[in-house]
């Protein structure tokens, strides 16, 4: 473990390029057009690192972009002169990384030889290819599918990780492509947020009412992650992995009331306590929901299912009312077809969110 003073991955890998590594390029390449950034994986990247954060996968680093003519010519060039002339050190980190026994990369502090950096020079439609399992093109329309089995955790990473340089104009064009969902897309992946409430939200009383409070508390935890969700989505904004959902959850905007009602629900010892936290967090995302301006006003009041003493919002009715309201027919199909929304609304296993070679099938989940 290093005892250099923290500095957040992002400004350290800031600080990295300005000082080191671009004063070599300016040199040895004065002529290369690039983008140098972060966008990679690591918690840094979206600035959730910590000084714990240091152990594995953590340090100065960068990731180069450069066009798809220059690339088969400079890549292994810039690689190179890197190794002979970064310091061994920068900020009292070292420069140098070796692969661990389980893949992660390791510091591997040395004072002499070449530097085994992790500057990787690559090209956009490599790195997307990598990441997304898709061909991208610039001017080309992205489709229903294909946004539907994009992981959101990727594409925060893609529209968020810090970019410290741009002279080719690569990671401008990529973010105009992903900076979010179209409107119909969107639309579909609120209403099937509001589907999923509205199939359990009875639940919590129903489940407290017989005495199988282990079972509540579960029911009542899911709801919170998927009105979470439905926040992120209504604010418009990728939501992380599990690991950094909720730190990221507390930048909404919505989450200064949202968040202490959600820990009330999860903090109830009894059903009728974890549905009054949750019947104030269904009835403010209900608001939320109005104040879009995507469907005729709903009401946003949470009322007794049929005659039974549960508090609920009837997520169905927002759920129809949004897919009421797609205009375009691939999306409508599939809004008619289920709607059970993106892979990440559905799934959260980190091999299908992760493997981006499921993909191909996971598309066909939603049809041509």
């Amino acid at each position: 473990m290093t005892h250099a003073a923290f500095i957040p991955g992002r400004e350290l890998s800031r600080l990295y390029f300005v000082e080191a590594v671009k004063p070599i390029l300016d040199e040895a390449f004065p002529d290369l057009r690039y983008d140098a950034t972060l966008i990679d994986t690591g918690s840094e990247v979206l600035g959730f690192d910590t000084p714990v954060s240091r152990d594995h996968g953590w340090g100065p680093r960068l990731r180069l972009f450069v066009s798809e003519a220059d690339q088969p010519r400079v890549s292994a060039a810039v690689v190179a002169c890197l190794r002979d002339r970064l310091p061994h050190e920068f900020r009292g980190y070292p420069t140098s990384f070796v692969k661990g026994d389980d893949g992660s990369w390791m510091p591997d502090r040395r004072t002499g030889g070449p530097v085994d950096h992790r500057v990787s020079v690559t090209t956009m439609q490599t790195l997307l290819r990598a990441d997304l399992n898709y061909a991208w093109e610039p001017d080309a329309a992205i489709s229903p599918q294909d946004w539907l089995t994009f992981p959101q955790q990727k594409l925060r990473v893609l529209t968020h990780g810090p970019v410290y340089h741009e002279g080719l104009g690569e990671v401008s064009a990529m973010r105009d492509a992903f900076h979010y969902y179209p409107r119909d897309v969107w639309l579909y992946l609120l209403a099937a947020a509001w589907t999923r409430i509205g199939q359990e939200e009875p639940f919590v009383g129903r489940t407290g009412q017989v005495g199988d409070e282990l079972g509540s508390r579960i029911i009542a935890a899911r709801l919170v992650r998927d009105l979470m969700m439905l926040c992120f989505l209504s604010e418009r904004v990728y939501a992380p992995y599990a690991k950094w959902f909720g730190s990221a959850f507390v930048q909404l905007a919505c989450a200064s009331t949202l968040a202490p009602a959600f820990e009330n629900v999860l903090a109830a010892h009894d059903w009728q306590a974890r549905q009054a936290g949750l019947a104030e967090a269904f009835e403010h995302v209900a608001r939320m929901h109005n104040a879009l301006e995507l469907t005729p006003l709903l009401t946003a009041q949470a009322t007794p299912f049929y005659s039974r003493p549960f508090l609920v919002i009837h997520g169905d009715r927002f759920a129809e009312a949004l897919v009421a309201a797609i205009e375009g027919e691939e999306v409508r199909r599939i809004a008619d077809r289920m709607l059970i929304g993106a892979l990440d609304q559905w799934s959260d296993s980190t091999d299908v969110r992760e493997h981006s070679d499921l993909r191909p099938a996971l598309r066909a989940i939603y049809g041509d």
